[in-house]
């Protein structure tokens, strides 16, 4: 590799910067994290990437990621090729067989060409769909909606939550070096396919795991405050009463949902972050200050909403 001119101050600045890392690079090697990818991220060529290459050398440093994808806007183009229209019910597609062969197939192809991407930038990575070995073990999701204060369960096809995982599947990949990319399809004690949530799995699959983290890419900066503030750290409890307050609303609450729900079976850490951000899994992962919000159990006393804690 051709060396390029830069100016001492410059190399030195270079340094600082794998030195801030070192301290994390030391303390996450051999550990489990899971990073569901979406949004933003999985479109924009650039940001696919610097996100394969994030994935890389996190694998080069000892850490185990797994990662989960969505694929819901893929999926909609091409339901629409076929003259489908998608249908939603409280925010989940209802899914008859026809779309759920379509969730299947184009599922497929995202996973294969992140799994392509990774191996371009020199890691090695497997796709999985969550039938592969029982990993997720599904069954069907039950929906409620209410109307004139009637509650009507509504039948939304296949689409299923998480029964179970199976972890063994993603420890003998990470014990063989295998960077783990997985679908969110998941199947029923019948061996149907269902079509689950990507943060949901992401989430099972991080509390199955223990992992250290579960690093959720969104397309925003993170969670803000009343004031709009963004907010670099928060613990259950706080989140809980920003949900209750309204201040976290409408999407953003099943992703802190599923944040809690993983703190609370185990997970050390859990972070919404911004994947518009080119590295951005680096540098919340490897940054004293980080680039999202943070989601812990809990906070340390006397620490402020605002101010993330140093040990990260």
């Amino acid at each position: 590799m051709a060396r390029r001119n830069a100016t001492v101050e410059e190399l030195v600045a270079r340094a600082d910067v794998l030195l801030e890392a070192l301290p994390y690079i030391r303390r996450y090697a051999g550990s489990t994290m899971v990073i569901k990818y979406g949004g933003h991220a999985m479109t924009d060529a650039s940001l696919r990437d610097g996100f394969a290459q994030d994935i890389v050398l996190l694998k080069y440093v000892g850490i185990n990621p797994v990662i989960v994808h969505g694929g819901g806007p893929q999926i909609n183009r091409v339901l629409e090729m076929l003259g489908v229209e998608p249908q939603f019910v409280r925010g989940m597609r209802v899914t008859d067989p026809q779309t759920m062969d379509v969730v299947e197939m184009v599922l497929g192809k995202i996973t294969n060409e992140i799994v392509t991407l990774i191996q371009q930038h020199g890691g090695r990575a497997v796709g999985l769909s969550g039938k592969d070995g029982g990993l997720i073990q599904a069954r069907k999701l039950t929906v409620t909606t209410e109307e004139s204060g009637r509650r009507t369960k509504v039948d939304i096809g296949l689409v299923g939550e998480v029964r179970a995982i199976n972890p063994a599947v993603i420890e003998t990949l990470d014990r063989a070096d295998f960077i783990p990319v997985i679908a969110p399809i998941g199947v029923g004690e019948g061996g149907e396919s269902y079509n689950i949530n990507a943060d949901l799995v992401a989430g099972e699959l991080a509390a199955a795991l223990q992992a250290e983290k579960l690093i959720l890419l969104t397309d925003v900066e993170g969670i803000r405050g009343p004031n709009g503030e963004l907010l670099s750290t928060i613990d259950v409890e706080q989140a809980q009463s920003l949900i209750q307050g309204k201040v976290i609303d409408g999407g953003m609450i099943p992703k802190v949902e599923c944040c809690l729900d993983a703190l609370r079976r185990g997970t050390k850490k859990t972070h919404i972050i911004d994947g518009r951000l080119r590295h951005a899994v680096l540098l919340e992962i490897f940054t004293d200050a980080g680039v999202g919000t943070e989601v812990v159990l809990q906070r340390d006393a006397g620490s402020t909403i605002a101010r993330r804690r140093p040990a990260r």
